[in-house]
């Protein structure tokens, strides 16, 4: 997609300039993760889970943008597959602990690997040195709009 496949005015307008990027960021994110047998969300969940072990469901449903029933059907795939274990909480024997398997973390080192190259096709644009401050910035107008 194009910013010539949208008519002028709103291909000028930021939010549409700032969906578009969205889409065409996830489009990469799938091509890259697709033959290491992953999703976005998943591999949202699982970046997650390496920055806190044991993260409830309801955190790493947040995180990854889905609902926590989305989130019960990711996980389980992810624990079939090997990538992840869940594990009662010694305190809340209801409560599942999720952590990555040695798999995972491999599988994950790669996905991390492949993103990094993705968000170097983004900086080229935007100049390495403005990242921290574009980001700084998008974080910003989430915080804006969730307020």
């Amino acid at each position: 997609m194009s910013t010539t496949d949208a008519p002028l005015l709103l291909a000028k307008r930021f939010g549409y300039a700032l969906k578009r990027c969205q889409h065409v960021l996830r489009l990469r994110m799938d091509e890259v993760l697709r033959p290491l047998s992953l999703t976005t969300p998943q591999y949202a969940v699982l970046s997650a889970i390496e920055a806190e072990p044991g993260i409830s469901n309801a955190r790493l449903a947040r995180t990854a943008f889905v609902t926590p029933q989305t989130m019960q059907g990711i996980l389980a795939n992810l624990e079939r597959n090997g990538i992840i274990t869940r594990l009662p909480d010694p305190l809340h024997g209801r409560i599942l602990r999720s952590e990555l398997t040695v798999h995972g973390q491999e599988t994950l080192l790669k996905a991390h690997r492949g993103f990094s190259r993705v968000e170097e096709m983004m900086f080229t644009s935007i100049g390495a040195e403005n990242v921290a401050s574009l980001t700084e910035t998008l974080s910003n107008c989430a915080d804006d709009l969730s307020g």
